[in-house]
């Protein structure tokens, strides 16, 4: 596990109360899988549930929405299931068999899972088609999208001085 939270760029919670996003950072021991990310989502306040943002190793990421008792997933490639606890988990969680060594890097889950808050499927299969951008980048396009960018930036240290 302690290789696992090395490998994590950033874990956040985001959650709109009252109209207002508010982001708050996890803690690292809480996405070591989906059920415990889950879980600790469920402790946040919000019109329409939290969402879980987790990037790890610069290469992948999962974002994971609670709303009541219904958990959505989605992980940004599949491939990622190999060498990850937290990708594996959602492979799982998903009822998705393991990857082998030829799948491509697709996405898996839920791609409609913000679509409610403004990131629609088609949106989302677009952007996670772009190559040349990083989790940390998708994931700011994605709390762009929702309107809470700049705070999600923020707490990533995506913003300029």
């Amino acid at each position: 596990m302690t290789e696992e939270i090395d490998g994590v760029d950033f874990a956040l919670a985001a959650y709109r109360d009252e109209g207002v996003w508010t982001v708050k950072e996890l803690a690292h021991d809480v996405i070591e899988d989906v059920d415990r990310l889950s879980h600790a989502l469920r402790r946040f306040p919000g019109d329409g549930g939290a969402v879980g943002l987790v990037a790890m190793d610069e290469d992948f990421f999962v974002i994971v929405r609670v709303a009541g008792q219904s958990t959505r997933v989605l992980l940004s490639d599949i491939t990622a299931a190999d060498e990850w606890e937290l990708a594996s988990s959602a492979v799982t969680f998903l009822g998705l068999p393991p990857p082998e060594d030829e799948d491509d890097q697709v996405p898996a889950g839920d791609l409609d899972l913000l679509g409610d808050l403004g990131m629609h499927a088609m949106d989302m299969g677009v952007l996670l088609d772009d190559v040349d951008l990083y989790p940390d980048e998708m994931l700011s396009d994605v709390a762009r999208k929702l309107g809470f960018g700049e705070l999600f930036d923020d707490a990533i240290g995506l913003t300029s001085a």
